[in-house]
């Protein structure tokens, strides 16, 4: 529809910010209102911080909205190539995995859906069949770059599965993005704990991993991440303390499978971990408290995840919020000097 912009690329990414900001922000209002007349609403864990037990009931499920908006926004910015289905469908899938999950909570009424295991096999089945069409069909080379120091080519261990014109199966490149995705996936999961944190950390990340797409010449990819900020903004009107709703597990675990998705097309596997540090420290800190709590039955943070922690510590809700943003800020701007700062060099 905007192929009249096709020259002005740079236009584009903003417009695709726009679009999803008027989409969210429109259509938001209206799901609201269905969930909470048919009253769909936050189950909260039942060992969380005393103070979150208020938002029992908020409905949630808002990334429904934000993925419809994603959607709407790719598809109608710019000219749509394998690599915007390719993006959409495994961040739609993801989004539907959560979404199941939710519905499971609500059904159930407790804050636990789907097994670990059942989500996790789920995730890495949509992170393996991502990864093997971006090698085989989109040309994505299975290597890892760390900017400066060395190139790791993980394509040494592949075979050729005797389908059609061969199916190439890259096993360490593969082992190392299945863990990128679904990690990623679960740490913005994690990250989703107060209200507007992992909304306005990932409107962030999805900034700069839109510019370094736009850099890349990936032109729709950085559409389709723009896209993605734009409904984080929009949802944050909604989201911001205290919440309207929430994005549920349908929009957190679909926001982090997006964000390993665009890592590995615009080959910033590495540098998106500096870009998405604030849900690796995330998910370290779950992970480290898990681990020391059983070996010594003490605990390293007050609680986990790192924001609760924090939130132990007397700081209110919202300062802990935009406390957090400022590090993601202050991250992905690092992450994105060491990716520019390396491309020019390539180009010296």
């Amino acid at each position: 529809m905007f192929a009249i912009f096709s020259h002005y690329p740079t236009f584009l990414v903003f417009l695709a910010i726009v679009a999803a900001i008027v989409v969210t922000m429109v259509l938001m209002p209206i799901w609201i209102k269905f969930l909470k007349s048919s009253h769909i609403g936050q189950q909260v864990r039942a060992d969380g911080p005393e103070s979150h037990l208020v938002k029992q009931g908020t409905p949630t499920m808002g990334g429904v909205i934000m993925l419809v908006a994603v959607i709407a926004t790719a598809l109608v910015i710019g000219m749509p190539t394998p690599e915007t289905f390719l993006l959409l469908g495994a961040t739609v899938l993801t989004g539907l995995l959560g979404l199941v999950d939710d519905a499971s909570k609500v059904v159930k009424e407790r804050s636990l859906g789907l097994t670990p295991k059942a989500k996790l096999v789920g995730q890495f089945a949509i992170a393996t069949v991502f990864t093997l069409v971006a090698v085989n069909w989109l040309g994505v080379a299975p290597t890892v770059e760390i900017p400066f120091v060395y190139t790791f080519d993980l394509g040494l261990l592949t075979t050729v599965v005797p389908v059609g014109d061969g199916i190439a199966i890259p096993w360490l490149y593969l082992i190392f993005a299945n863990i990128l995705l679904v990690g990623m996936c679960n740490a913005v999961n994690l990250t989703d704990g107060l209200d507007g944190l992992a909304a306005g950390t990932v409107m962030i990340v999805m900034i700069v991993m839109a510019a370094i797409a736009y850099r890349s010449d990936l032109l729709e990819p950085a559409i389709f991440a723009a896209a993605l900020a734009g409904a984080c903004i929009g949802f944050l009107w909604f989201n911001s303390f205290p919440a309207d709703i929430f994005m549920g597990d349908t929009g957190s675990l679909a926001l982090g499978m997006a964000l390993g998705c665009l890592a590995v097309l615009t080959k910033t596997e590495f540098v998106s971990i500096i870009i998405g540090g604030l849900f690796v420290a995330e998910a370290l800190s779950v992970m480290i408290q898990v681990f020391y709590y059983k070996k010594t039955r003490k605990r390293i943070f007050l609680m986990a995840p790192l924001h609760h922690h924090f939130e132990k510590k007397g700081w209110s809700e919202t300062k802990v919020v935009v406390r957090f943003w400022i590090v993601s800020g202050v991250l992905a701007a690092c992450g994105f000097s060491l990716y520019f700062a390396q491309t020019l060099m390539a180009v010296a």
